[in-house]
């Protein structure tokens, strides 16, 4: 029993766009034109029909479908990174060109010692350490900033006086809101802690890359054989950036926190306003 691929209209749709079908068609349409008959559109129809039942169906077309948006997929992952990057200050912009520059260094230093032409799909894979660089790059600087837009000093002392305020209160009303705003204030100041925490990390996560970057290019200079360069242990920093992203996910709610607390508190000074005037 033949088994035949699955239809997919994935594959149908991008062979009827293809540029052959088009002036194939056109083709037809010319010659029926111009022998004032109809006879060409039927045959087109049918050529059409054929066209159209196999070509989707070859697994040989499809896996060039499949090339062709595997490409487009990554040229429109590159044009979003350096759009990103034109984002950074020009300190952060010289960082991530000086690494993109050291990795091309590699590739080049890594051809020139060994007297290879192909350079190794492990030393290959700077490429995703840099575009992990450039991520965790951004990821640090949003937080950095984001930490100097809060005093941090400031939330400590109304945290103080807060406590203070509950030990003061007048009636059991007032003390529960000044509770509540005890306990939004404490979850800020730890939310602040964990974006801190993550910051300092990012920050050795990147130095680490920097300085991978750095002994790479000094093993391809010192090594100049292929299987001493090979030899490079590439899991480590993947595992340690792998580390950083999950802890950074697990993390990333922090930020939607801090707007919940800022909101609530909000709301606190206005149950707290609303209490004293109706004193």
């Amino acid at each position: 029993m033949v088994d035949f691929p699955k239809f997919d209209v994935k594959y149908l749709k991008e062979a009827f766009k293809e540029p052959l079908n088009f002036w194939g068609m056109a083709g037809f349409a010319v010659a029926a034109a111009y022998v004032q008959d109809v006879t060409p559109l039927a045959a087109a129809l049918v050529a059409e029909s054929v066209y159209l039942v196999t070509v989707p169906a070859s697994s040989l077309y499809r896996r060039l479908v499949d090339r062709r948006e595997k490409q487009r997929q990554q040229k429109l992952r590159e044009q979003q990174r350096e759009a990103q990057i034109k984002g950074f200050d020009p300190r952060e912009r010289e960082a991530v060109e000086y690494l993109r520059w050291m990795k091309n260094q590699i590739y080049s230093n890594y051809r020139k010692f060994t007297g290879s032409k192909q350079v190794p799909s492990n030393i290959q894979g700077l490429d995703q350490r840099w575009e992990d660089f450039v991520d965790l790059l951004d990821v640090y600087r949003r937080r950095k900033q984001h930490l100097r837009s809060i005093n941090r000093q400031a939330v400590q002392n109304q945290l103080v006086q807060a406590e203070r305020a509950v030990e003061g209160a007048r009636d059991d009303r007032e003390r529960r809101i000044q509770k509540a705003n005890v306990e939004i204030l404490r979850r800020r100041v730890a939310a602040f802690i964990d974006i801190e925490r993550s910051v300092k990390l990012v920050e050795g996560q990147l130095q680490s890359i920097e300085n991978f970057f750095g002994l790479v290019n000094d093993q391809v200079v010192t090594l100049p054989t292929p299987e001493k360069v090979s030899a490079l242990d590439f899991e480590q920093l993947s595992d340690s950036i792998a580390m950083t992203k999950q802890m950074l996910e697990e993390t990333s709610d922090t930020f939607a926190a801090l707007d919940t607390h800022n909101r609530e508190l909000g709301n606190y000074e206005l149950l707290l306003s609303n209490s004293s005037s109706s004193k």
